[in-house]
This record gives structure tokens, sequence and C-alpha cells, in this order.
């Protein structure tokens, strides 16, 4: 069965959504003690984009037409709540953990690039470097390396494979990974005092006069959302080409939007704006309808054509999560950060703060700013990589 209609999609997606959390609400099933719903989101939604369930045009419409505009919209709502300048003193804590996840897989990359280039096919270690400029930036350093190195087309089409998988499997993991939290940090002895205080400020700027959401913060609060998601889209856009123009094209349309949207967010989150009710509550219902539409078009599929590729992306993360925890218990860094880090390589600014925000909404501006410095330094790390896997070939 396929569905052949948009909104069945889209209505089909949120009544999971809605199904999956009222199970938990009413049920106290424990099972979500264990595996939180929006894992369950994920999951199924991955499985019924596997099966073919969502493969129509129409499907493909509607989610062209949604995912970005809520996504974007989704950021802005969440910053709303966001103490900039807590955030500001976790700026060195933050760039040492993302380079730290860059650097854990710079070396799973070199370190499997020698068991497993006989199986990857001939020419690849460009395909690779440019699968790494991707881990670290975004898609847009993975088209810029296409263009910077001699890419064989063939393999490139598998290191796009790799990259599907491995981040739909990835996203899933690290979204099951929040339970488990409080045992990585007691493990590493983790310092979450400058995290936690981003967090209480949120909270007690909620607990200030709290108030009932009415139908006119509700109505006003999402079509000042959405006109932000679109004005920084068209800014966004605009920016893109100027950037491209003067040689810049590793600032893609949707860095560019990503930092706008994270701008106005904290400019706004010090105005009254931030004060609105309502903001945790539409933040979470943006948050599970784009989780629940990236999960719609995270099949499987690719780990067929492409097998031995996907092993040795399971090898680079697999090394990835030893040396992290290696070097969280060295330097004490939580599971929140060093999650978001590691979503802000291999997936990118967009997807960052689904990551941080299951912790707590007021992360959300960690996982973007650790997406952007992604974005400005993966075209340098992939040419580096490019160098070291070309001497190994």
């Amino acid at each position: 069965m396929v569905i052949t209609n948009g909104f069945t999609y889209i209505a089909f997606l949120m009544f999971i959504a809605g199904s999956l959390l009222a199970l938990e609400k009413y049920t106290k099933w424990k099972i979500f003690n264990v595996i939180p719903p929006l894992v369950f989101i994920y999951v199924l939604n991955m499985i019924f984009c596997t099966i073919g369930l969502y493969a129509s045009e129409e499907c493909s419409n509607a989610y062209s037409a949604l995912k970005n505009n809520l996504l974007y919209a989704m950021i802005f709502v969440m910053l709303l709540r966001c103490d900039f300048r807590k955030l500001a003193k976790l700026g060195g804590r933050m760039i040492t953990i993302f380079l730290g996840c860059s650097l854990t897989l710079f070396v799973g990359f070199v370190v499997g690039y020698p068991i497993f280039k006989h199986t990857l096919g001939t020419d690849t270690w460009a395909a690779v470097a440019a699968l790494f400029a991707s881990w670290v930036g975004g898609s847009a350093n993975m088209a810029a390396m296409q263009a910077a190195l001699p890419v064989d087309a063939g393999a490139y089409s598998c290191a796009l494979a790799l990259d599907t998988v491995c981040y739909s499997l990835w996203i899933a993991l690290l979204l099951l990974a929040v339970r488990y939290a409080p045992k990585w940090n007691k493990s590493t002895k983790a310092d979450t005092t400058k995290l936690q205080a981003v967090a209480d400020a949120a909270a007690e700027e909620v607990s200030k006069d709290r108030k009932t959401a009415n139908s006119a913060d509700w109505i006003f609060l999402i079509g000042l959302s959405l006109m932000v998601s679109a004005l920084s889209q068209l800014v966004g856009e605009k920016l893109s080409d100027s950037f491209t123009n003067i040689g810049l094209a590793m600032f893609d349309k949707g860095t560019i939007t990503t930092l706008f949207v994270t701008i106005l967010g904290l400019i706004c989150a010090l105005s009254p704006i931030g004060k609105l009710p309502a903001v945790e509550e539409l933040s979470n219902v943006y948050l599970y309808a784009v989780v629940s539409l990236l999960a719609s078009t995270a099949s499987v599929v690719d780990l067929i054509s492409a097998p031995m590729w996907v092993v040795y992306g399971l090898f680079i993360l697999t090394i990835h999560v030893i040396l992290m925890y290696i070097l969280s218990k060295i330097f004490h860094w939580d599971l929140c950060m060093v999650s978001t880090a590691s979503l802000a390589n291999i997936g990118g600014s967009a997807s960052a703060p689904i990551v941080a925000s299951a912790y707590d909404a007021s992360y959300a501006g960690i996982g973007v700013l650790m997406g952007v410095l992604g974005a400005a330094i993966g075209n340098f790390f992939g040419i580096g990589m490019g160098q070291i896997l070309k001497l190994l070939s």
C-alpha cells in the first residue's frame, strides 16, 4: 500500500506522533521509560518509509513543502527561551567538544580506510574525503568537495548511500541515548553546571507570572514563527547567491538561513515575545512534526545497494563513540553536549537542535551554533582528509 495523497500523508504522520504521546501519558507503559516516544516515532516512520508506504510523488511534494518551513519555525520558537548570556559561557566548551567529535571521526575514517578500501571499489579516496567534509559541515561541503576533488561518480553515489543510512540510524540512537544521560554523566564525572544554568534560566523565566495561553497567543506565535521561517529562507537564498559569487560556496542557503533564524530568535528572546505563553507547547508540536517528516524519508534500502560502504560507516561511528567516551572521561564532558556535537558533525545545523532540545528546549541554540561552526570548517577538513586518503590508496 502507498499513500497517494499529501494531506493523508501529513495526517498519518501526526496521528502516529499523537497516538504514541497519548499512550505514554495515559497508559504509563514501562517501555516508555526505556524508549521514549520520540524514538518510536522515528523508527516506525523509518520502517514505513523502507516498505514504501510514503513512496509517492504527492508525499514527496508535501514533504518538500513543509520540512524546511517547519524546521526553521521550530528553531525560532525554541530559541525564545534561550538565555544567550548563559549560552555564551558555553562557547569554549562547545567548540572543544565539536572539534573533539570531528577529530574522532577523522581517526575513524583514516584507520578504517586501509581496512575497507579494497571492498569499496576503485578510486574511492576522493568520495570518502567528500563524505568526511559532509560529516563535519553538511551536504554543501560534500558538494564543494565533489567540485574540488576528482570524485568518481559511482563512489560518490555509494558515499551518499552511506551518509543516508548512517545518519538515519545515528539520529535514532542519539534520541534513544537521552534517557541514559545520567549514567554517562556519572561515569565521566561530567561538569553540567553551566549547561544546567541555561535550563534553569529558561525554567525561571517560564515560571515568572506564568499564564495560560489563549487562542490569540497561539495564533500570534504560529503566525510569527512561520513568517520568520519564510523571511529567513528568503534572506538565506539571497545571501547564499552573493557568497557563491565571491567564491564562498561553503556558506549555503541552509547554513545562512539557520544562522539568521538563530539571530532573530536570540533577539526576540530578550523582548516581551520571549515571555509569551505556549512557547514550550508549540516548540514540542514543531519538534514532533519535524522528526516525523525526517523519519518518513529515512529509508534503509540503500543498505542493500552499498553494503560494505555502510559497514565502513558503522566502523567509523564505533571508533567515534569509543574515542568520545575516552575524551569525555578525561575532560568530563556530558552526554547532551557530546550527542549534540556528534549530530552537528554528522547531520549539520538543521538536525543538531533536535537532539539538543530532546534534553531541554532551551539547548536548541547549542546545536545551531555547533552546526554553523561545522559548515565554516568542513571544506578545510575535507581537503586535508583527501590528501591523507590519497596517500593511503
